[in-house]
């Protein structure tokens, strides 16, 4: 089975990260098993959009920034959505960064203590270069599919000690609910899931492992098992967090700790290595979806090992690290890259659901009316999505 799993495998990984810990783990705390049927539609959603990007970049073997950029012919529309591409990824992947590294320094912490604190994340970036350095596609392969084996099994072990009522838990997953005050809740599980540069990551991942239209299936197959196992270490977070009777739980830290004198250390050490792993695998991915946006926007075409390819991740990497060691937040990059990625995510959308539609780039594998029906509905969850960003970055909501 491991085998047959591919690149799906980098994107659950990526979108399991911090935010998602905290999204999940603020989830379960304030709403219990409320907002499962949130989650699970944040997954369905993911696994379709996923899925066309993948299809996108197997039929083609190119990147999907770059079959955006032959499709749009209009100079200025053109220069415009390459922009914001670039801004979103590339800018918005270095201010996000830091974060990504400190989610796997809240992991050694939870393991190891805070006597070291200050050194962890140099460890994290150090292993993080290594990877992206040394590491070939299949090397990445086989340590991500290590590390989201380590995720789904702390997680979902974590789960089990809190010995759920399965009744609510399928309540929570199939009888949608919206609580008073959880709205933006919501809002967060969906956002934190539905990540625009895992469209990206994808496409361009697609071509190391598969180059044919007979891959497709293997291609789907990887993308639903994957992103169906990623959902699944997500909503085991919502479960875990759930079981804490304090509001005053507000990320994964603070369940660990909140965990440990109600089901014993086991279940602390397991939600510490889970937050490690998620962590380094968003500090690796985050970085590597920079490099390779950038080598489709500026037409490079260029392999994992060329200079100006490892330039993009090594800046990347080494301004999270700086950040983060420093207590540096350049909140005004921050701001400028959610108004980035608010705008990007229905404009990608929308133009991926076209390029799917085109006979001229997919020919008999271009989307069929019952896969436009669902498109049609995620881009409305979206364009609900990118509006909430950029309104909550001026204070509007």
């Amino acid at each position: 089975m491991f085998k047959k799993l591919g690149p799906g495998v980098l994107v659950a990984a990526a979108f399991i990260g911090p935010g998602t810990i905290t999204a999940c783990t603020i989830a379960g705390v304030g709403f219990g098993y409320a907002l499962l049927w949130a989650m699970l539609l944040s997954i369905i959603a993911t696994i379709i959009l996923q899925e066309m990007s993948a299809r996108v970049g197997v039929i083609t073997q190119k990147g999907l920034a770059e079959v955006i950029g032959e499709q749009l012919v209009i100079p200025w529309l053109h220069y415009l959505v390459m922009g914001i591409i670039l801004s979103a990824i590339v800018i918005g992947n270095t201010a996000y960064e830091a974060g990504n590294i400190s989610g796997a320094t809240l992991g050694l912490q939870v393991l190891f203590g805070s006597n070291y604190a200050p050194l962890y994340p140099w460890i994290i970036g150090f292993v993080a270069f290594m990877l992206l350095y040394l590491g070939s596609y299949k090397t990445l392969e086989k340590v991500f599919i290590s590390l989201v084996l380590i995720m789904s099994v702390s997680f979902v072990l974590t789960a089990l000690f809190t010995k759920p009522d399965i009744r609510e838990i399928l309540r929570g997953l199939f009888i949608p609910s919206i609580p008073n005050n959880s709205i933006f809740n919501i809002i967060a599980l969906v956002g934190t899931t539905v990540v625009p540069y895992n469209l990206f990551l994808h496409a361009s991942l697609i071509k190391e492992k598969w180059n044919s239209s007979d891959d497709l299936k293997s291609v789907r197959r990887d993308t639903l098992l994957s992103i169906g196992v990623g959902g699944l270490v997500s909503i085991a977070i919502i479960i875990s967090a759930a079981a804490i009777n304090s509001t005053e739980v507000k990320d994964a830290l603070d369940l660990a700790k909140g965990l440990e004198p109600l089901y014993g250390k086991s279940a602390k050490y397991l939600m510490g290595i889970g937050l490690f792993a998620a962590g380094i695998t968003s500090a690796i991915t985050a970085p590597l979806a920079a490099a390779y946006v950038a080598n489709s926007c500026f037409g490079w075409n260029t392999k994992v090992t060329d200079v100006r390819f490892r330039i993009v991740w090594m800046v990347v990497l080494f301004i999270g690290v700086i950040s983060l060691s420093f207590g540096i937040r350049p909140i005004v990059i921050i701001q400028f890259a959610q108004v980035a990625n608010g705008l990007l995510l229905p404009i990608i959308a929308i133009i991926l659901i076209w390029i799917v539609n085109k006979s001229s780039i997919l020919g008999d594998f271009k989307n069929s009316i019952w896969q436009n029906v669902p498109a049609i509905i995620i881009i409305i969850l979206v364009i609900v999505l990118g509006a909430k960003s950029i309104f909550s970055v001026f204070g509007l909501i």
